[in-house]
């Protein structure tokens, strides 16, 4: 079990990703906070089970944001 992992991604745009308390196939929480290159209409989606307890996705314009408590390690 790891503790924390930061990560950065620049694809389409700046993502930064957090990992906290995590194995091979389950972390505790995760996070990412990301700005786009395209806007975007504002979107907010929450879900829950199928390998995660809960799971937030939150967009306005060109900021992202997503939480995730207990679900399944995201590949960074």
């Amino acid at each position: 079990m790891k503790l924390i992992k930061f990560s950065h991604n620049q694809e389409w745009g700046q993502d930064y990703y957090l990992q906290v308390l995590f194995t091979k196939r389950w972390a505790l929480f995760q996070g990412s906070v990301s700005w786009s290159e395209y806007p975007g209409w504002p979107y907010l989606e929450i879900r829950s089970g199928m390998g995660r307890l809960i799971s937030i996705l939150f967009q306005v314009h060109k900021f992202g944001l997503t939480i995730g408590l207990f679900e399944r390690t995201w590949k960074l």
